[in-house]
């Protein structure tokens, strides 16, 4: 099993590189937005769509059974017990607007358990690979980052931690965001907000920050860097915030139970949230 899962994981980088050369060559000849999807500022550009549409065709090639969801194309059922999850690009905003924190995010499912993902930062080209080694949760694994191997940073009192967040496209939603963020950040280092789920996870697992937590997440913009962030070292949960949506917390595994608490407390969680630790 583990020389498949690296094989999907190949696969997905080839696939991945050839997707972030397209949105690259998009860059360049001008942004143009297609769409706006849950409100006027979460839009889709041609780029998004022609990235996700060259993604498909060319896993399809290889591997013609497998499943797809992706998150600017219809889900597609397969037979293989295989299914691809796509971020065409994750941090459209930024790429919008030219800012170099975008990124191709491609997650591989095996039986509903992600066991490889990569996670290509489509402007600077920067390289993030997983993939499990044993089956299971908390299996063994491989995480790097342009192939060399990478871990989540040591511990460090809360009010050290540099932690990473998002805010929705429902103003309502950020509202609550806004509230909880308020509350939580005279209890930290300081609080970022980078525009890329995906690769905010990676930054998790490469020591770059030390926590990230946001409401309103789907499977597309985590699968991927979730799993690179727990084969280096994180642990992260899938639970209920205030406003009602799925929120993401990863922090390295050492740390996690206190900064979960402190996102607890800042008013994050729904009431009795109960999530979903990997």
């Amino acid at each position: 099993m583990s020389a498949d899962n690296q094989a999907l994981a190949r696969l997905a980088l080839e696939v991945a590189r050839s997707a972030a050369e397209l949105i690259r060559g998009r860059a360049a000849r001008g942004v143009t937005v297609a769409d706006t999807k849950s409100s006027e500022v979460d839009v889709v550009t041609e780029a998004d769509r022609a990235s996700e549409e060259l993604i498909r065709r060319l896993v399809r090639e290889r591997r013609p059974d497998d499943a797809f969801v992706g998150e600017e194309g219809a889900d597609e059922a397969g037979t293989s017990g295989v299914r691809w999850i796509i971020d065409p690009i994750d941090g459209t905003v930024n790429f919008l607007y030219g800012l170099p924190q975008y990124a191709v995010s491609i997650a591989v499912e095996r039986d509903g358990e992600v066991v490889a993902g990569v996670v290509l930062n489509a402007a600077t080209g920067t390289e993030y690979v997983a993939h499990l080694t044993s089956a299971g949760l908390g299996g063994a694994g491989v995480a790097t980052r342009d192939g060399d191997p990478i871990g989540v940073r040591g511990p460090a009192p809360l009010a050290q931690r540099l932690v990473a967040t998002g805010f929705n496209y429902d103003a309502g939603l950020r509202a609550l965001q806004a509230r909880a963020m308020v509350s939580l950040l005279p209890r930290v280092r300081d609080i970022r907000r980078l525009g890329s789920c995906a690769l905010d996870l990676c930054l998790v697992a490469d020591g770059s920050l030390d926590a990230y937590v946001e409401e309103g997440v789907n499977v597309w913009d985590h699968a991927a860097g979730g799993l690179v962030a727990r084969l280096a070292g994180a642990t992260t949960e899938l639970t209920v915030g205030a406003g009602g949506r799925p929120l993401l917390m990863c922090a390295p595994t050492h740390g996690f139970d206190e900064f979960r608490e402190a996102v607890r407390e800042a008013g994050f969680l729904a009431p009795q949230a109960s999530g979903d630790g990997e």
